[in-house]
Order: structure tokens, then C-alpha cells, then sequence
């Protein structure tokens, strides 16, 4: 998942350099990697929500609780990564336009 991200987004920045002024270029480009970067973060933090699931499971209806609890943070704050990184990316594009 995460090269066919990183992939995805080389192919973006590759096919809108082909149309752009050279600043817009480099700009895209570092847009296009801080949004993969972030998305891999999210992906990664995602996973380790998952993970302490799988680790509750069964180990009764406390622990699975507090395994819901902590694994419902960290997707939050996966969410926030990445929206913060789409953020950014969006702050470089729109700085090579001015």
C-alpha cells in the first residue's frame, strides 16, 4: 500500500510538472511527498489501532474497553496527521502560485 502511494504520487508530481512553471513543479513535487508521507504515518498509526484490538480481544470486557478507548484515539489522531499533512501539502501548492 504505502509504494503504491509513494508511486501514485511520483506519477502525479512527474504528470503535473509537465504542465507547470518550474517553482509550481518543485512545489507540486514536495506537496505531492509531504501528502504521502502523512498518509503513511496515518496508515502506520492505523495499524497499530488494529493492533491493540487484536491484543484485547478476549481478555475480557474491561481490557477490551480500554483497547477500544486507546485504539479510537490513535485513529484520531491518524486523522489528524493526515489532514494535517494535506494541509501543508495545500500551504507549499499555494505559495508557488504567489
Amino acid at each position: 500500500m504505502r509504494i503504491a502511494t509513494l508511486t501514485l504520487a511520483a506519477v502525479a508530481a512527474l504528470s503535473m510538472a509537465a504542465c507547470s512553471k518550474p517553482a509550481e513543479k518543485v512545489a507540486d513535487a514536495q506537496a505531492d511527498a509531504v501528502e504521502a508521507q502523512g498518509e503513511m504515518k496515518a496508515d502506520a498509526m492505523n495499524a497499530d489501532a488494529k493492533a491493540v484490538e487484536a491484543q484485547a480481544d478476549g481478555a475480557g470486557a474491561t481490557a477490551e474497553a480500554q483497547a477500544d478507548a486507546t485504539s479510537d484515539a490513535i485513529k484520531a489522531q491518524a486523522d489528524a496527521t493526515e489532514k494535517a499533512a494535506d494541509k501543508q501539502a495545500d500551504a507549499i501548492k499555494d505559495a508557488a502560485k504567489h
